[in-house]
Order: structure tokens, then sequence, then C-alpha cells
């Protein structure tokens, strides 16, 4: 990002990172949504919020009046970002610049007690758990349970509609497209509990510069208790034990969860785009009436953002290999996490603006029956050849494996069905013979061959309805 020295303001399109400009700059509601929590803004406000609330336990402490604390909480309310940045401009020290232009905006009596007792990372750390925490809870998980609700919504509704399965790119055995889905339906689930449980355990830390709190027991009864009680005020637990900085594991849990839950998403995306090749066209994203599919190419409509989500996906799981390293900060701590960490808001959006598009064009997926049916009637024969197999074992067949393997390929070589070689097969009469009704209906009608998918679908979107409160 651009940053003016006489001018803080900017254009849209004067920002580096298209997740500014691209994503989310032009989308109203997507940027109301990320600005209060991921901006540079948000980040300077929950700083304040830190410094703000310490006032506020320096009275419980008998420390200073609760007139300080108002003006210090005040003042806080009104230092802006530009002010911040200009000060640092001047002293070279983020969090040195916030305290300066706090103390400028209270009575003299204030100044000493602002930032009291605290080093940076108190209040860096504490901010970004804060808000990462309340974005989480507030913006990111309702977004993940719409998505997933109308993930639900899709799958119940296709639970009988039949598809032939896919393995290692061939067709396989029959399935239902509200299988499919549900197979999507579980894997988010799970992803959304494990980003709940890695924001719930997000940990502040009020422990002053090598975590030993030893500027703190200059002035408090109990200084673990004075950090307890702060952080309670904000809505956090302390950290068991921290140095300088609060322990990274629980950040990089909370980063793994999003991008692996992001992995869901980009795999998804590439499964609905592979069933939008012209070859398959199983189903279909609808288009709106002035869209365009290709620069030089009108017929076109190419699933653009399925391809989004997978393209974003590739961007951002990277920030993985960061994170790992983050995790290494030597002795109680140096400042080699210090500009990595300041892009952790770029995945977090990047995430909740793929979850949203994804939201949006699963809402308008069309699902071609016939072309699913037509796909099927492909290998219909072929599929047939598993439940064979399995009747003529159960039927005293002693190598029935080999047998229909041999049938299939005799089928493959004479371009016929397998169901024309089995009826002429003499060896195979004895077998058939002792089959019952229903299992020659499944030989015969190989559609009918889907197994519990229907009833899985159905368990699978009841228990994940109920676990997520989904209505």
């Amino acid at each position: 990002m651009i940053l003016r020295r006489r001018c803080f303001k900017m254009d849209l399109f004067e920002n580096i990172s298209p997740i500014d400009y691209r994503y989310y700059g032009r989308d109203k509601e997507v940027k109301d949504a990320l600005l209060p929590y991921l901006s540079e803004n948000a980040y300077i406000r929950y700083k304040l919020k830190v410094e703000a609330a310490l006032a506020d336990a320096l009275v419980n402490e008998g420390i200073c009046s609760k007139e300080i604390a108002l003006d210090i909480s005040k003042a806080c309310d009104k230092v802006t970002a530009t002010e911040v940045y200009k000060e640092e401009d001047r002293i070279k020290h983020d969090i040195r610049a916030l305290a300066n232009c706090i103390r400028a905006k209270v009575s003299k009596k204030a100044r000493r007690f602002v930032h009291f007792s605290l080093t940076s990372y108190d209040v860096v750390d504490t901010a970004n758990v804060l808000r990462y925490k309340e974005f989480c809870e507030k913006v990111l998980l309702p977004a993940l349970v719409e998505l997933e609700k109308t993930w639900i919504e899709i799958a119940l509704r296709e639970k009988d509609t039949l598809q032939v399965g896919r393995t290692h790119g061939q067709h396989a055995e029959p399935i239902t497209f509200g299988f499919t889905m549900a197979s999507y339906v579980n894997r988010l689930g799970g992803r959304i509990e494990a980003i709940i449980s890695a924001e719930d355990g997000l940990r502040g830390k009020i422990s002053g510069a090598v975590g030993a709190y030893n500027a703190s027991s200059l002035f408090f009864k109990n200084p673990i208790a004075f950090e307890k009680n702060l952080l309670e005020t904000l809505g956090l637990e302390p950290a068991l034990h921290s140095t300088q900085i609060a322990a990274p594991e629980p950040m990089t849990d909370l980063m793994h969860s999003v991008v692996s839950a992001f992995a869901v998403l980009a795999n998804f995306s590439d499964d609905m785009r592979n069933l939008q090749r012209t070859e398959i066209a199983e189903v279909k994203e609808e288009f709106s009436a002035e869209q365009v599919g290709s620069s030089t190419m009108p017929h076109k409509r190419n699933p653009i953002n399925f391809e989004n989500v997978k393209s974003m996906y590739k961007a951002f799981m990277p920030t993985m290999m960061c994170a790992y390293l983050d995790e290494i900060s030597e002795h109680q701590r140096d400042l080699t996490n210090s500009a990595s960490q300041r892009f952790i808001p770029q995945l977090f959006a990047a995430f909740y603006v793929s979850v949203v598009r994804l939201t949006k064009v699963s809402r308008r997926l069309a699902v071609d029956k016939e072309n699913l049916s037509m796909n099927f009637d492909m290998s219909k024969e072929m599929v047939a050849a598993e439940p064979l197999y399995m009747l003529l074992s159960l039927h005293g067949h002693p190598d029935a494996h080999e047998y229909v393997r041999k049938l299939t390929l005799k089928a493959e070589k004479e371009e016929t069905g397998l169901r024309n070689v089995m009826e002429i097969d003499d060896e195979l009469e004895p077998y058939l013979n002792k089959f019952s009704d229903a299992e020659k209906e499944i030989i015969f009608n190989p559609d009918l061959y889907t197994g519990m998918a229907s009833v899985k679908t159905d368990m699978v979107c009841e228990f994940w309805k109920n676990r997520l409160q989904i209505k």
C-alpha cells in the first residue's frame, strides 16, 4: 500500500494489493463487513481499546481516578490512524506513537497513566487476538454457516438425482448429486467447528516486556490477577504463559483452520468447474443477462467464479509457511514476526471474499438432470460389474471377480453391453438362476444401484443442521 507523508488519501486504484482494489473495494457490502476488523484503521482502534481498558483497570487497582480513566478513554475515541502514523514517522516506533497521540489529548495529570506498565506487544497481541476473534464470531462464521446452509439445501433437493460417481477421473459406481454435495457439507461443517475451536483458543497478554510481569509487579498486589481482570473486560482470557509475545501456536491454529476450510472451498470449486466442461455439462452457473464470458468468443459461459476461488486458494495457502516460520522467536522474542504478521488480515479477507462469492454462485447453480442421466448411461452396462461380481460370489462362484473382469473386456471388444454378454454365457446361467428378483433388478437396472447415497445425504445434512443450528 502506498503511504504518502503529507497526504494519506489514496484513490482506490492506487492500492497495490488486488484484495483492496479488486476483491472488496468496489463491493460496499463486503467492504463494510471487512474494514471494521481487518483494516489498519481497525487495527489502531483495537489497540486503543486495549489502552482504554488499561485505564479502567488502573482505577480498580487504585492507581488512578475514574476521572483520569474517563479522560483517557475519551482520548482513545478521538485518536486516528493518520495521527498515529504521522507520529510514527517522527519517532520511528508504532506503539509509542500511539501512546503519544493519546497523551496529546488528555490532561497533564492523566498523561503518566497512558500505557502504564505495558510493553508494546501487550497491546499488539491483545488487539490482534481481539479483532480476529470478533471478526470470526461476527462476520466469518455467520458467512460460512450461510454457505453451509446453501449446500445443505442443494444436497437435500438433489438427494435422489442420479449421478455417476468418478474415481481417478473415470466413471465408477452410481451415486446421487445430493450425495456429492453431502461430502462438501460434511467437510465444511468440520472446518467451521475447527475455526470455532481455534478462535476460542486465542489468548491475550498483559505481562510485560519478557512476560514475567516485571513492571506490573512494582505497582500491583497481584499482577497475574490484574492481567486476567483487564483481559476479561475485553472478553478475552490470558495466555497461561507468555514472553514479550503471546505463544504463537493459537494464531497458527486459527490460520490453519481457515486455510484448511479454504481448501474445501477450492476442492468444491474445482469439482463444479469440471462438471461444467462441455463434454460433461452436469451443472452450470446461471449467467446474468449482460454477463460476458470471453473477450473474443461471444458464446462462452466460463465458470469464472469457481475458478476464482481455486485461484485465491493457491495465492493464500502458502501463508501457512510464513505462519509456521513465525512460531520461531528467539529467547523472549525477536522482531522477525512483526512485518510478516501484518499480512494476516489479507488471508482472512481473501477467505471471506471467497466464501461470499461461493455462496452467491452456489445459489445460482443449476443441475442438468438430462445430462446427468446421459453421462450415467455411457457406463450404465459396466456399472453392473461390481454388483454382479458380489452376487456371483454370494451364490457360490469360485472366482467371480476374475470372471466378471473378463466379461467386461469381452463386452468392450465386441462393442456391446455387459448384459448382452451375460445373457449368452452358459457358465453364468446356474448362478443367475439363484439371484432373487431384487438382485436381478440391480443387475439389469444399475441406476438403482446407488446404495445408501440418498439416506446418507439426509443423515449428513440433518447432522450439520442440528450441530450448527441451521434452520
